[in-house]
């Protein structure tokens, strides 16, 4: 077993740094991102608005890599990416990040989503945890300071998915036109557990914490129903459900965040391991004949959408592996191998580089959506690559 989780580790290293990397540092142009979007066809698309999404990710991952690889074209990508994000999306008027910015740099559209500011948080702090720089920790100091003072409400407790850039209530605080117009998602608070558990590991701050711990309590206690096994995606005020609908991705990937806020935030609770089990467990639900992880299951219609999402794939494996490496189940090790062969046969662009948005229920490769763009980032993937890899390590070496 050794011997194929060590060759598994070698092609994850080579498509991080033979795939993955070259083609973002290539996205990213000379000084500024070379355009806001390419499509699924590789047509660049200058005129395309720039999102603190893409913007943040990017910083993430390169930064990542370098922290991971040494690789010095990784960090002076990480240093472009940040100029950008600091001096172009951080709001110097209202505080928080604006949601998306114009090909100049200019502000394009400026509300205060909260997914958005917890990504931001996200990059700076994994740049600041990569090379030591004190002002990405001050500006991810300063995003995490403005989400608790502005944002969160201490009422119900939660994170508002949105407001305007002032800071005042709106109407549509829509995270995307997929998304239900709800007061809170799972969505946004998975997405904050995430970079407030990454600022956490350079910002050992008490309240940091005491946050962590909170979004920990409401994913176990309010995002969990115990019911189904799986996360519910929107909710009222009240923290009532909103919707039944089952992402699969969303269940396996909030299963290993979960794991790592805990262990960052030393919650040893058992609720935390149990919620996160299940996930893990009732993920297993989603997995097709080939494979491959589906999106999405309607209990209303019992129907499921068996769409290949590159981000759904990508979070199958490293929650998968992560339940194997707590209860040594080999079903659990197996799925995340099927997940990478199915990557490897179907996703991976072996003309253009990266890999595609998804594969459609017919086979086909979807050519519609993005290879990168607003919402396709050097994120889900290049993560997977990195945490596999350093599982990886430290699995074998325990074993020899």
């Amino acid at each position: 077993m050794n011997t194929d989780l060590l060759r598994w580790k070698k092609e994850l290293s080579d498509e991080l740094t033979g795939d993955i990397l070259p083609f973002w540092i290539n996205f990213l142009g000379n000084g500024k991102p070379l355009c806001g979007r390419i499509d699924g066809h590789g047509v660049p698309h200058p005129e395309a608005g720039i999102s603190a999404i893409l913007l943040s990710r990017m910083l993430w991952a390169f930064s990542a890599i370098f922290r991971t690889t040494r690789l010095k074209s990784a960090l002076d990508a990480a240093r472009t990416v940040h100029t950008v994000l600091a001096g172009d999306l951080i709001d110097p008027v209202c505080g928080g990040v604006f949601w998306e910015i114009a090909p100049d740099g200019n502000p394009f559209e400026t509300k205060k989503q909260s997914y958005a500011l917890g990504f931001a948080i996200y990059g700076l702090s994994e740049y600041a945890r990569a090379t030591g720089d004190a002002d990405a920790l001050a500006e991810a100091r300063a995003l995490f300071e403005t989400l608790e003072k502005k944002v969160r409400d201490p009422r119900a407790d939660g994170y508002v998915e949105a407001l305007s850039r002032d800071w005042k209530p709106l109407q549509d605080m829509r995270l995307s036109d997929k998304d239900a117009n709800t007061y809170f998602s799972m969505n946004t608070h998975l997405h904050l557990l995430e970079p407030y558990t990454n600022l956490l590991r350079i910002w050992p701050d008490a309240r940091l914490r005491e946050a962590v711990l909170q979004l920990i309590r409401i994913h176990t206690e309010h995002l969990f129903d115990e019911r189904t096994g799986h996360l519910n995606l929107f909710f009222d005020p009240s923290w009532k459900a909103a919707s039944q609908t089952v992402s699969y991705g969303h269940d396996i990937e909030a299963s290993w965040l979960l794991d790592e806020a805990a262990e960052v935030a030393r919650d040893s609770s058992e609720r935390v391991r149990t919620v996160s089990s299940t996930l893990a467990e009732k993920s297993l639900d989603g997995l097709l004949p080939d494979g491959s992880l589906a999106y999405e299951f309607d209990p209303l219609t019992s129907t499921t959408d068996t769409e290949r999402h590159w981000w759904v794939q990508a979070e199958g494996i490293v929650g998968f592996f992560n339940h194997y490496e707590k209860c040594g189940d080999e079903r659990f090790l197996q799925a995340a191998l099927g997940l990478w062969q199915y990557i490897r046969t179907h996703l991976l662009d072996k003309e253009g580089g990266e890999w595609f948005w998804s594969i459609r229920p017919d086979g086909s490769v979807n050519r519609d959506d993005d290879k990168a763009g607003f919402w396709k980032c050097p994120y889900h993937n290049s993560r997977m690559c990195m945490e596999i890899i350093s599982r990886i390590g430290k699995l074998t070496a325990d074993k020899t």
